[in-house]
């Protein structure tokens, strides 16, 4: 899986379990000349994840590796690592990616790993975010693009993007309202990254 890639650009490793807006997000500001990454490879768990698609009509390489076909989840995260290691990239991109990843592929690629989440961290980690904003009350959503660390959704954060809740907002109606906000801010830490403009102190990201 090695490949020549310029000096000056990184080797980006995209996750993602779904439909792969973010994905295509960040693969469109490549496309433009806006992120100085070189898109090598997708993987995903999901064989019917629309990203495969994606992948293909931008020429990223993609590998499938079906969660369910492992006998053992631990045999899933196992190769999964394998799979990483072997592609070697400098950076790994989770994007719609709905499996926690496990220490030791953390600890590989430190501070290598960045995610988007649809809630303004550290609130409402984890699943259904926006459904828990909304039960909350808040006022304010929104989304991080973070460092992944070993603790869910509590890496140190990049970007965050915020989305005003309106009277009588429906969940739904938020999600797309949030997903517009994703659609920024995670080629722009990604691009941040790619320019070595990331420094973290103390867990604080500061952006030189």
């Amino acid at each position: 899986m090695a490949s020549l890639i310029p000096k000056n650009r990184k080797k980006l490793v995209f996750l993602a379990s779904g439909r792969g807006s973010n994905f295509e997000a960040v693969l469109n500001c490549i496309r433009k000349g806006k992120i100085r990454g070189i898109p090598a490879f997708l993987v995903t768990d999901n064989p019917q994840a629309q990203a495969i698609q994606l992948a293909s009509q931008y020429k990223v390489q993609s590998k499938v590796l079906d969660f369910k076909s492992f006998p053992k989840k631990e045999d899933y995260h196992t190769e999964l690592l394998r799979t990483l290691i072997e592609i070697s990239p400098d950076l790994i991109v989770a994007c719609g990616y709905m499996r926690i990843l496990k220490p030791e592929i953390i600890r590989a690629f430190p501070n290598r790993i960045i995610n988007i989440h649809p809630s303004l961290l550290p609130a409402f980690t984890g699943l259904n975010a926006q459904k828990q904003a909304l039960e909350y009350g808040v006022k304010v959503a929104g989304c991080t693009a973070h460092f992944v660390d070993e603790g869910v959704d509590s890496g140190p954060i990049i970007l965050q993007g915020t989305v005003k809740i309106e009277e009588k907002m429906t969940e739904r109606e938020l999600t797309l309202a949030i997903l517009k906000e994703e659609h920024k801010i995670l080629p722009l830490a990604v691009g941040l990254f790619c320019d070595d403009r990331l420094s973290i102190k103390d867990r604080k990201v500061s952006i030189l």
